[in-house]
């Protein structure tokens, strides 16, 4: 509620807690933003928190009122009646302000508050001296005649805009001649349309108006507020030569002086006012991003570590440890021979285990020997992260989904070595299949099954080339048992090494989807670790930026 209303003083209004805490979410948005908010409306928030510090810093119960128009509304002029004595210099030779003066009204000190507004030309009013036919004490009132906003020379309307970004209420002085100027509408009320609270509407010079032409006048002039976002705004005509509206503008004045209120609503909707210019700058809502939903990236990534290969490569040595543990005693031996897949990889150290030595961490290159990504593994990389940071960032305003895309593309050499060391970091193996052992037994029973009936066939050579009698040779219907035994066990073993790659090559592929899935699950970590966590923490950083600002607009 204005504290500008007629009636009772005792108004609702902004707290000193809602306040602070409006300011330290404002505060807090501009640091979770960060580089992504829009300059200049950052800018102007930082230096809306900085003026909440030091204005509620301020011992005192002041508020501080400018009279503001353009040349010759007669500000000065209106500003001795207020006061009850000459006070402004009031000439013919425009314009004549050309740096604030302050009048004050009460005992309590203001000096460390004007020199916070920085003016420097300070009047104390008597405690006997009051507006014309004013209601109510002004004790506490900082009065300001600014220099003209329109004038000709360009500091003064640098200063005059310099406090008018401090002061507490603004009294917009205009006169019939000037009330609609472009000026005072475009560049002032509408840019604190959002100030109605602690705005009042001066016309002023109001005796050279007829009765009729002074309604006309005030009704085009709250219609002009209207268009510049003030519906409410109430037009008090006055004269500083008859003294008419005096008393009316003294008791809003009194009203706000008795609220105590207006300060804290001027810094209130300088709050709101830098939200507003901000929230355009963060989106409503926020994608949601998990790693173990981003499978096209997880692949890309699985493909540009090698995954294929060292599935592949796992595949082919679960094929050769099962022959060496379950072909042909007499064949298999040669399996020690063969290049193990995974040691060309520098993925096995020979005891079935997978290792990273202090130097493999150390070093930058050559952690594994596996071949470099392929150019279309690195565009499939580039293409799934540009497809996550256009989806994560896509419906956030420009400079978020910028920060999504940098924080999507790591740069290449740490993601290379970190999805080679979870590759390497991730066991490649199994326990030893039972079948492998009861196979081997049963080879090497069938081995030596086939060896016997060999020593036998080479024994009865032997006696029959020394022409010693002759043993009787069991038989098995028309078969000797040495053939049996040396052909069953040869037959037999062949057969089971056969049965065994076949279980092998079954196996093989069975080992290959679990190694894929640990591998896979490892590159999600590194997926989650060096891409989804840097984009969830810009997504959490906008989600936090939005909250803080919301949390900031209610004041």
């Amino acid at each position: 509620m204005s504290p500008l209303r007629m009636g009772s003083a005792r108004v609702e209004g902004v707290s000193a807690e809602s306040l602070s805490a409006a300011a330290t979410s404002l505060q807090s948005a501009l640091e979770t933003g960060g580089a992504q908010l829009p300059q200049a409306p950052a800018t102007r928030a930082a230096a809306v928190v900085t003026k909440v510090g030091e204005r509620t810093s301020l011992v005192g119960g002041h508020t501080v009122v400018a009279l503001a128009g353009a040349t010759g509304s007669g500000k000065s002029s209106l500003f001795n009646a207020l006061v009850g004595t000459d006070v402004a210099t009031v000439g013919a030779r425009r314009p004549t302000t050309s740096t604030p003066t302050a009048a004050v009204w009460g005992d309590e000190p203001a000096g460390p508050l004007l020199d916070w507004l920085g003016v420097a030309t300070r009047h104390h009013v008597d405690a006997d001296t009051r507006a014309a036919g004013s209601v109510g004490s002004l004790d506490g009132l900082v009065l300001l005649d600014l220099p003209d906003f329109d004038s000709r020379e360009t500091s003064h309307r640098v200063e005059a805009e310099r406090v008018l970004e401090l002061v507490d209420v603004f009294v917009w002085v205009t006169d019939p001649q000037k009330y609609a100027d472009a000026r005072l509408h475009d560049d002032y009320v509408s840019a604190l349309a959002t100030h109605d609270a602690v705005t009042l509407v001066v016309l002023n010079q109001a005796d050279r108006l007829s009765a009729s032409e002074i309604d006309e006048c005030v009704a085009d002039l709250e219609r002009l507020m209207a268009r510049d976002g003030m519906p409410g705004a109430t037009v008090i005509p006055t004269s500083a030569r008859t003294g008419t509206g005096i008393d009316v503008l003294g008791q809003r004045l009194s009203n706000a002086v008795t609220g105590a209120n207006a300060a804290r609503a001027r810094l209130a909707a300088d709050v709101r006012q830098a939200v507003a210019a901000l929230r355009p700058g963060v989106a409503d809502t926020e994608p949601e991003i998990k790693a173990t939903g981003e499978r096209e990236l997880v692949d890309a990534l699985a493909r540009s570590a090698g995954v294929p290969t060292v599935v592949h490569a796992v595949e082919r040595d679960y094929q050769m440890q099962a022959i060496q543990h379950t072909g042909w005693p007499m064949t298999r031996w040669v399996q020690r021979f063969k290049p193990r897949p995974l040691r060309r990889l520098r993925l096995d150290d020979g005891r079935g285990a997978v290792t990273v030595s202090a130097a493999d961490v150390r070093s930058v290159l050559g952690r594994s020997s596996l071949p470099p990504p392929t150019p279309a593994a690195r565009a499939a990389v580039d293409l799934a992260t540009r497809t996550l940071a256009d989806k994560a960032g896509s419906a956030l305003p420009t400079p978020w989904g910028d920060a999504v895309g940098d924080a999507a593309a790591p740069p290449g050499h740490a993601m290379a070595d970190a999805l080679d060391q979870a590759v390497i970091g991730t066991s490649l193996r199994s326990r030893t299949p039972l079948w492998w052992r009861v196979v081997g037994l049963v080879q090497v029973l069938l081995a030596l099954t086939a060896l016997a009936g060999l020593v036998w066939v080479l024994v009865l050579m032997l006696l029959g080339w020394l022409q010693f009698p002759s043993i009787e040779t069991p038989t098995w219907g028309p078969l000797p048992w040495p053939f049996l035994l040396l052909v069953g066990g040869v037959l037999a073993g062949l057969l089971l090494a056969l049965v065994s790659r076949f279980l092998a090559g079954i196996g093989a592929r069975r080992r290959g989807v679990v190694v894929d899935k640990r591998l896979r699950s490892s590159i999600a970590e590194v997926a989650q670790e060096r891409i989804l966590a840097p984009v969830t923490a810009v997504l959490d950083r906008h989600a936090q930026t939005r909250a803080h600002l919301d949390a900031a607009a209610k004041v």
